[in-house]
């Protein structure tokens, strides 16, 4: 009875869970915050670096956006980099996971088919992630989130053993391809660092971001898509995983406020931080050509161990201070609108940083590491004070309001 009674608490904390007065469960809700915030801390070097989103093909995101930096600003760089790139991108695919077990135990409750109504929110996220793609941010995530949505929808009417099969094979799958990868761009620098995955930056690409139009812009991105969307190709083992692993960790009641719940959390952090932490420093001192491995194979990892170490922050702020409440309010809140703050600030670094808006990156290219991260925290500010306005006198986000909308039978 009191895991029931969890479940449907929980079936209220992701965005597209049914309408209806239900209780909320923090905890999803400040995970979702904490790793919408979090992905930016990595897609705040593409924005910022030369070439910008091409850029990244040449391995100008795994390389400073400041040049001339201090051996402070370096190692400043270096751990902002390190405690970001990937990781907060995988336990966002984790929570995507998550919103998908609870759609489906809230359909099998109310007697619903499935996948039913869900395919048309997979087809909305992916309507919106092409828009997003096109007029904002190369490198979104939603349309590859949307198609794995769909398979990972479809795998809940099989069987659990089908399930866990598929979970391994594509785990498997993942880890092989990286490594192939891997070894590709270790052969292809000779046996060095660094000599595979970088490289001078594209003169044209620069400029056009730098000083071109945004139609430019555009119609680089449409010209070049099947390049640009490559990411959620070759990761698509990795993104079934993670679906599936939060899928899992929902029935397996991990984020419930109940002893089990906290218990599993403990493991989680022992185990993400405790593998985690040791096979991303050795990423790192592989260099660039361990960049596969690094953001596609330890960050998730990584990632895992942040989930637990959250979960056990929150455990331990049960009757929270004045502070802490109100960290944990402004995470929640950027997390109840986790699309809207999505496209939100990507939108705002691509206004700073691009030659259409501020060009920031452009005219601050030689300044070092800190005004990216300095640009990074005032887009977390305005997204923490404009979701909790905005949740003040709204249930839902903008884009969240307009799914639902669209939705609505």
């Amino acid at each position: 009875m009191a895991g029931q009674v969890g479940i449907r608490a929980a079936e209220g904390a992701v965005e597209g869970a049914d309408d209806g007065v239900r209780a909320r469960l923090p905890l999803l809700d400040v995970l979702r915050g904490v790793a919408i915030l979090g992905t930016l801390m990595s897609n705040v070097w593409i924005f910022a670096g030369p070439g910008a989103e091409w850029g990244v093909l040449g391995g100008n995101a795994a390389t400073s956006a400041g040049g001339g930096s201090s051996s402070l600003a370096g190692a400043t760089e270096t751990a902002f980099r390190f405690l970001a790139n990937g990781k907060f991108l995988s336990m966002l695919t984790l929570l995507f996971g998550v919103g998908l077990a609870i759609q489906f135990r809230s359909a099998a409750r109310r007697g619903l088919p499935w996948p039913g109504r869900y395919k048309w929110r997979a087809l909305f996220l992916f309507a919106e992630g092409t828009v997003h793609f096109v007029l904002v941010f190369a490198w979104d995530v939603l349309m590859g989130y949307a198609v794995v949505a769909l398979l990972v929808a479809w795998l809940l009417t099989r069987s659990a053993r089908a399930q866990r099969v598929t979970w391994i094979v594509m785990g498997g799958l993942h880890v092989a391809a990286m490594t192939l990868l891997t070894a590709a761009l270790l052969v292809a620098s000779g046996g060095g660092t660094g000599g595979g995955a970088g490289g001078a930056p594209d003169a044209d690409a620069v400029a056009l971001y730098a000083e071109g139009g945004y139609g430019e812009q555009v119609a680089f991105r449409l010209s070049h898509a099947v390049v640009l969307r490559a990411e959620p190709v070759f990761s698509f083992g990795l993104l079934v995983f993670m679906f599936l692993l939060g899928v899992r960790l929902f029935r397996a009641g991990a984020f419930q406020n109940d002893a089990a719940g906290r218990r599993i959390r403990r493991r989680l952090a022992g185990w993400g931080l405790g593998l985690g932490l040791p096979l991303n420093f050795l990423a790192l001192l592989g260099g660039p050509d361990f960049f596969f491995l690094d953001r596609y194979g330890a960050a998730p990892v990584l990632a895992i161990g942040y989930l637990g170490l959250i979960g056990m922050a929150m455990d331990r702020l049960r009757h929270p201070g004045p502070s802490a409440s109100a960290v944990t309010s402004a995470l929640a809140s950027v997390g109840r609108t986790a699309l809207s703050c999505y496209v939100l600030q990507n939108v705002l670094a691509m206004l700073a940083c691009y030659g259409i808006g501020l060009g920031l990156a452009s005219r601050w290219a030689d300044n070092g590491p800190w005004w990216p991260i300095g640009l990074w925290a005032v887009i977390c500010l305005v997204l923490v004070t404009g979701a909790s306005l905005w949740l003040r006198r709204f249930a839902h986000g903008p884009l969240e309001s307009v799914q639902k909308r669209l939705l609505r039978r």
